[in-house]
């Protein structure tokens, strides 16, 4: 089986690298159960609207962590990271709480999560089809649009299941 991973212009107009032997990785995603069709996330939303339209009851956790999530345009981090976050601005939720959250949000289409390597989670409120670059070792994702990059090839999936998404990331050195 050959799975061919073709270079086409990135968002920013540059070019992937020719060479596609270590510069690309497939990586797993956990989708939500939502695709993201279903679940549109509109910037016009508030947030109290947008976990009601999610079907989740706004908590003052939810609220917190959404309005850091979904208020500023779209985000990469980590649950450690938005963990940082809320201590910043004085909220107590635990570490535990924020993970619980984001599998919730994730559940409803709101996320996705990306296993790097699997070691390291990245919550994305861009739930829309499109890969990343990693800035190496500083694990900063940056968004490749979804048309820049095209994978043909895949095999067929086993009876009963389908593809959802596959994902990409270029990794990046600084020069």
């Amino acid at each position: 089986m050959t799975i061919l991973i073709s270079n086409k212009h990135v968002a920013s107009g540059a070019r992937l690298p020719a060479q596609l032997g270590d510069a690309n990785t497939v990586l797993q995603t956990e989708m939500s159960e939502k695709s993201p069709h279903e679940m549109e996330t509109a910037p016009s939303l508030s947030t109290p609207d947008l976990l009601r339209k999610a079907g989740l009851r706004p908590t003052r956790q939810r609220m917190t962590l959404g309005r850091l999530l979904f208020e500023g345009g779209d985000r990469h981090v980590t649950a450690e990271q938005l963990h940082a976050e809320v201590a910043g601005l004085g909220e107590h939720v635990s570490l535990a709480t924020v993970y619980n959250t984001l599998h919730q949000f994730k559940r409803a289409g709101l996320l996705r999560e990306l296993a790097i390597e699997g070691s390291k989670a990245y919550f994305d409120t861009n739930t829309s089809n499109h890969n990343h670059f990693l800035l190496e070792p500083h694990g900063e994702l940056m968004d490749i649009s979804g048309d820049a990059i095209s994978v043909e090839g895949l095999p067929e999936p086993p009876e009963g299941t389908r593809i959802t998404h596959v994902d990409v990331v270029v990794r990046l050195a600084k020069i």
